[in-house]
């Protein structure tokens, strides 16, 4: 299992990293970000406490990323963040995006698919004509596992599948509960309407994806 979307203590997870990423392991975890929560007012507290957790945390059995999710931030602002994090040691951006389950600014999506980011995070209801910008630009779509963003899972496989972006799919873990094997992620894709030999499309982007970062 490869997961690019987590949370740790340094925002609103439960656990140290330290802990996430051995209970990762511990389940069969390859690969993790570490992509706690940010935005303009805590993005320099945040930013090389990750950066030095990843670098201490990865090992040969498990690569930890350090990332950030740039969250419920300004369209406009988006940018300057990118920006920010690229230039002190964040390897892994993700964009909260418009799910239906929070009061996410509406443009959201179209801005950050505009940005140097890697993932959309749980993108909602996201258009078509979004999903093939993130499909022009590189920009990984987001399945979801994550109570509540998960609910419009399908819709973004079915605009996905349309434009030929690519997806991922993430735990978007707060809780130890919300780590998964890699077996119930097939099953959470399948369950979306992808085939088996989709659902291992899924998984290869995952794979290359962190083999970039």
């Amino acid at each position: 299992m490869i997961d690019l979307h987590t949370h740790t203590l340094l925002s609103d997870g439960a656990l140290l990293p330290s802990e996430l990423v051995r209970r990762a392991y511990v389940i069969g975890y390859k690969g993790i970000g570490l992509t706690d929560h940010a935005d303009a007012s805590n993005i320099d507290f945040l930013v090389p406490r990750i950066v030095r957790a990843a670098k201490v945390l990865t090992s040969s059995k498990i690569k930890v990323v350090p990332g950030i999710e740039l969250t419920h931030v300004p369209p406009k602002d988006l940018p300057a963040l990118v920006t920010y994090a690229r230039a002190n040691g964040i390897k892994l951006i993700l964009v909260h995006g418009e799910t239906i389950v929070e009061p996410v600014i509406p443009g959201t999506n179209t801005q950050a698919l505009e940005c140097d980011i890697d993932i959309l995070a749980h993108p909602g209801l996201i258009t078509l004509k979004d999903a093939k910008t993130a499909a022009r630009r590189g920009i990984h779509l987001e399945i979801t596992t994550k109570n509540g963003h998960s609910l419009t899972n399908g819709h973004v496989v079915r605009i996905a599948t349309q434009a030929k972006a690519k997806l991922v799919i993430n735990t978007d873990s707060h809780n130890p509960g919300d780590l998964i094997t890699r077996n119930t992620a097939a099953n959470v894709l399948i369950g979306c309407g992808l085939t088996v030999e989709q659902a291992k499309v899924v998984f290869a982007n995952s794979s290359k994806l962190l083999r970039k970062l």
